[in-house]
């Protein structure tokens, strides 16, 4: 049933933050109260708040999600359905937000490596959770974070400890099935390297059929000194879904994280990005792609906080709309006062295939210190004539020339990841929203 206001969503969600205040161990309780209270105090966002001029959240805000039940079931054959070819992977499968351990295989861990299910995790490692369970993240994101920590019903906990690697990514596969009435998940990933740690872990939602329904999903990356880590998010949601996703990385002296999203799914898609470079030497790459169609809209939100001396971080976004596909880009890049020597960079760009698709792109600098280089850029265009001529001329038709050249604009997003199974599972994906994708396919030798 719809609500008509935020307040009466609010009070909505206060009700089912009661059905969880019991759920997890008793140090949990506490955080839950002071999260619902905090939603409460903040409020769900309107478009009159300004980072959500562009994106309605009305859309999210009225319709009473309720919490999942216990009977859906996914069978092995469907859980194969969406295996990424050639990936060995460490694999957790969770069946709407909770963790389903008959369809996982976490298999044989390095020395020095932790993967756990949340619920599992909360107690053991209750030192290196809870700090980070009540995470706020940046300003837009806050009310949604809260949500997550009021109503988190499971998720996963990665942890590798100093000087060790993860000898295979970790993959959590997050499957929405057979909801009657429109539900909310809050999933919570942690991802934590001690010092010179290396790891990997993907992050894939998606939907065994066209349900309506929310998730809201937190990750919380977290890099000690000289630390490499790598976060993938593909998100392919139902057409009818809503997504919230909010990655929040902290990163100590000379550590890197790399960050790579792909949008496909959803009605209504906000990705909430927030690196924090805490300590000098430290390297951040935020890497995606996004394609609305039909009447999509997508909203990237990118915040990157230099808070020390001598980082590096690049933002590199790119989108194809195609239909009535509406996007939102919104990248800021704080630099604090002690930030000197900061090197920045941010870049959007976007292809309209369609009239009727649209984009809005909105990058901001906030620099305090004096000694750094900060730059930004972005476009919004549509396919050229001369390059659809210079291949047509040389026998391509135009169907194909235009599918070649939408791919090589997408595919550059694809040319900075390392992990290379899903790196060619996303070109195949692409390709396939792509009309004459097939023949491409073939020439790609995919």
């Amino acid at each position: 049933m719809p609500t008509t206001a935020p307040t009466e969503a609010i009070a909505h969600y206060e009700s089912l933050a009661k059905q969880r205040l019991d759920h997890g161990p008793a140090w949990l309780r506490p955080i839950r109260e002071q999260a619902i209270a905090r939603l409460a105090d903040l409020g769900l966002p309107t478009r009159k708040h300004e980072e959500w001029r562009y994106t309605d959240p009305a859309r999210l805000t009225q319709t009473n999600f309720t919490l999942p039940s216990d009977r859906a079931t996914v069978t092995a054959e469907q859980v194969a359905r969406f295996a990424i070819p050639d990936l060995d992977a460490h694999t957790l499968v969770f069946v709407n937000g909770r963790y389903v351990a008959e369809l996982s295989h976490i298999g044989k861990l390095p020395e020095g490596v932790t993967v756990l299910p949340l619920n599992d995790a909360l107690d053991k490692h209750r030192d290196r959770i809870e700090p980070h369970f009540a995470e706020e993240g940046e300003p837009s994101s806050k009310a949604f974070t809260a949500l997550n920590a009021a109503l988190c019903d499971d998720g996963v906990f990665v942890h590798i400890a100093e000087n060790k690697q993860l000898d295979k990514p970790v993959l959590l596969l997050n499957i929405m099935a057979g909801t009657d009435e429109p539900t909310i998940t809050n999933p919570r990933t942690f991802f934590l390297g001690d010092a010179n740690a290396e790891g990997t872990i993907v992050e894939r939602y998606v939907s065994l059929d066209d349900s309506v329904y929310f998730t809201n999903a937190v990750a919380h990356v977290e890099a000690g000194q000289g630390a490499h880590l790598s976060h993938y998010l593909i998100e392919e949601e139902s057409p009818k879904a809503f997504q919230l996703s909010t990655l929040l990385t902290e990163q100590s002296r000379d550590s890197n994280v790399d960050s790579h999203t792909m949008l496909f799914g959803g009605e209504l898609v906000r990705n909430n990005c927030n690196p924090r470079l805490n300590g000098e030497g430290g390297d951040c790459l935020v890497n995606g792609l996004y394609m609305p169609t039909d009447h999509q809209h997508m909203d990237n939100h990118m915040r990157v906080e230099h808070n020390a001396a001598h980082c590096d971080s690049r933002q590199f976004y790119k989108g194809v709309l195609n239909g009535h596909g509406r996007s939102v880009f919104s990248g800021r890049i704080r630099v604090e006062i002690d930030a000197q020597k900061t090197d920045a960079k941010q870049t959007n760009a976007n292809l309209l295939l369609s009239d009727d698709a649209d984009a809005t792109t909105k990058p901001q600098l906030e620099i305090y210190a004096d000694d750094v280089k900060c730059t930004h850029g972005a476009t919004i265009g549509q396919i050229q004539d001369e390059a659809i001529f210079y291949l047509m001329a040389r026998g391509v038709d135009r169907t194909s020339a235009r599918a070649m050249l939408v791919y090589a604009f997408a595919a550059e997003s694809l040319e900075r990841m390392q992990l290379e199974p899903v790196r060619n599972m996303l070109g195949k994906m692409i390709l396939h929203r792509l009309p004459q994708g097939d023949m491409l396919e073939h020439l790609l030798e995919y």
